[in-house]
């Protein structure tokens, strides 16, 4: 999933996270003074701004960079698109796949630009809910496709670690616009992305 970049942090941000995070260790009870310790705010704090990176982030920018004309009206889909977020009631991760489709209509994106605006939702404090519908309506909005259908499969920490323990549970969001409202269309896409 890596993009080649490097990661740049902003200072103030990063030192203000290195405190809050070590006042937070030493409330739990643990001595960040010990060895294996020393670093941890460090790396915490530079972790959650990666894993939040999203709020940084433009999924319209991303994909009007790569908006091509084009006369193809058959669906597009790209699938197991892999996602990794952060839950925002817990922060604890929910990981799990999304499969999008759209229907041109005169404007086509590049194939990697539906998994970069994957990233842009998903990195940010979330749920599938809400998420599942704002990859939908940036793609609607900026390619104004004939339609979009987004559906993403997703297991959460919050309930396997605790709470209701449930170790095999997947949760499954799904969204459509245009002719992805018909049932003959959504049936179509939902067969390609079960084989």
């Amino acid at each position: 999933m890596a993009y080649n970049k490097i990661e740049t942090y902003d200072e103030k941000i990063t030192n203000d996270l290195i405190h809050h995070y070590k006042s937070s260790i030493e409330l739990l009870g643990e001595d960040v003074s010990r060895e294996g310790l020393l670093k941890t705010p460090e790396r915490v704090a530079k972790a959650m701004q990666f894993l939040t990176e999203g709020y940084q982030m433009d999924a319209k920018a991303i994909l009007e960079g790569a908006r091509f004309t084009e006369a193809y009206s058959e669906m597009v889909i790209v699938k197991d698109i892999e996602l990794y977020s952060l839950c925002e009631h817990h922060m604890l991760p929910f990981f799990g796949k999304a499969h999008i489709a759209y229907i041109p209509n005169g404007y086509i994106t590049g194939l990697s630009k539906l998994a970069r605006v994957v990233d842009v939702f998903a990195r940010r404090l979330q749920v599938q809910e809400r998420m599942t519908h704002q990859i939908l309506d940036a793609i609607q909005e900026t390619l104004q496709p004939l339609g979009v259908g987004v559906v993403i499969e997703a297991q959460h920490l919050c309930m396997m670690m605790r709470g209701v323990q449930k170790q095999n549970s997947v949760t499954t969001t799904s969204a459509f616009s245009g002719q992805f409202e018909d049932g003959r269309t959504r049936n179509e896409f939902m067969r390609l992305i079960t084989k």
